[in-house]
């Protein structure tokens, strides 16, 4: 049972990478981008352009 948590978990990692790397770099657009993930992340495609995405430069600037 452990070892099914834990490839579910693994899963579902993998699966919402590209939202993690958006937040990670400060995205413009990490809600679009976890939506898109949600949504279309099962089509393979709609994972690739998601990932893609979120290393656009579209980050937000840092304020000193």
């Amino acid at each position: 049972m452990e070892l099914l948590a834990g490839y579910i978990f693994f899963i579902a990692i993998f699966y919402f990478l590209p939202w993690f790397v958006a937040l990670g770099r400060g995205h413009n657009n990490t809600v679009a981008i976890f939506v898109l993930n949600l949504f279309l992340g099962w089509t393979f495609l709609g994972w690739v352009i998601a990932l893609v995405w979120c290393f656009t430069s579209n980050i937000k600037e840092e304020t000193a």
